[in-house]
């Protein structure tokens, strides 16, 4: 029978995941913690999932893409659920991966994984973490000649680096530890644009709600409500005018694996359906990273692209 992770002095708990934690290499005895977890880490979990069995297929390439990221629930928490009707209509009308997996616990190594492929030996959410120029999708895309912008409610100002303000957790805008991605391409989600003026948002956008909004310390139906005001109005305009909507938990709800997760696609080209294939967030950013011609980035480089989702 598998037993619960132990609690460490100073870590952050499933009931709790503030912006505090530290890095293996700075940990004592540390090494004989992960050593443990490692005990009970089935053979899916921090890999990319295996190729799928398909045609070759072409991955569209969408005007823009948006990303939102949601906290801490499992698919059995969120899908069927009567209190996220519209997070569950984005999955009946576009593709939901019912096999989705995230990479490790707790929150930010996942996010890190999402944007630069890799989880950065993150094992709490830390701040502030400073990974320099390190290749990541940001980056990737401005040198491409593209457009990022990182949206994350409650930040306090245009590139601030504060760990917390408010719901504002610095651990869910990974965008902000890398010294590549200008501080002007982080900014309050009050900047999203309205929808007369979607067409200028940039290529890729992530947008990061507060912690009542996400599912982190807020409820399911908050987060969906949230969601539908929002997002929904982006969401139809993206149908309609070959954009992309992607809907992403960073974790499950606990420590325990196997650590599946959500995940929704929605938008132009996209062909409704419940997909099966096992897939994790390397995945998903190799899978961004191919849309635009992008260098594969980390353990992205080894994940296969998902290509079975799209069509007219």
């Amino acid at each position: 029978m598998v037993k619960p992770v132990p609690i460490l002095p100073g870590m952050i708990g499933p009931g709790s995941r503030k912006s505090m934690g530290y890095r293996i290499a700075g940990l004592c005895g540390a090494s004989a913690f992960v050593g443990a977890l490692l005990l009970f880490v089935p053979a899916h979990v921090g890999k990319v999932a295996p190729p799928v069995d398909i045609a070759a297929a072409t991955i569209p390439t969408p005007a823009h893409v948006v990303i939102v990221m949601e906290e801490n629930h499992d698919p059995d928490d969120v899908i069927g659920n009567t209190s996220a009707p519209y997070i569950n209509a984005l999955a009946t009308n576009g593709a939901y991966m019912r096999r989705a997996f995230a990479e490790a616990h707790p929150s930010e190594p996942n996010y890190m994984a999402l944007f630069a492929g890799r989880t950065f030996d993150l094992i709490w959410d830390f701040c502030p973490v400073n990974e320099g120029n390190t290749p990541n999708l940001g980056a990737e895309l401005l040198a491409a000649g593209l457009t990022f912008t990182g949206f994350a409610e409650d930040l306090p100002a245009v590139g601030s680096t504060v760990c917390t303000s408010g719901n504002y957790d610095r651990a869910h805008a990974p965008w902000v530890n890398f010294s590549n991605v200008p501080a002007s391409d982080s900014v309050p989600f009050s900047a999203f644009p309205a929808p007369a003026n979607y067409a200028s948002l940039p290529t890729v956008s992530f947008v990061i709600p507060n912690l009542v909004h996400d599912m982190h310390s807020g409820t399911v139906a908050q987060a969906d409500s949230w969601l539908q005001q929002n997002l929904s109005s982006y969401a139809e305009w993206a149908k309609a005018n070959n954009s992309l909507l992607i809907v992403v938990w960073d974790e499950s709800n606990d420590y325990f694996f196997p650590n599946r997760i959500p995940m929704i696609f929605y938008g132009a080209n996209v062909k409704p359906g419940t997909y099966d294939e096992q897939i994790n967030h390397y995945n998903l950013l190799s899978t961004l990273e191919q849309m635009y011609g992008l260098p594969k980035t980390g353990n992205a480089a080894n994940a296969t692209a998902i290509t079975d989702i799209w069509g007219s």
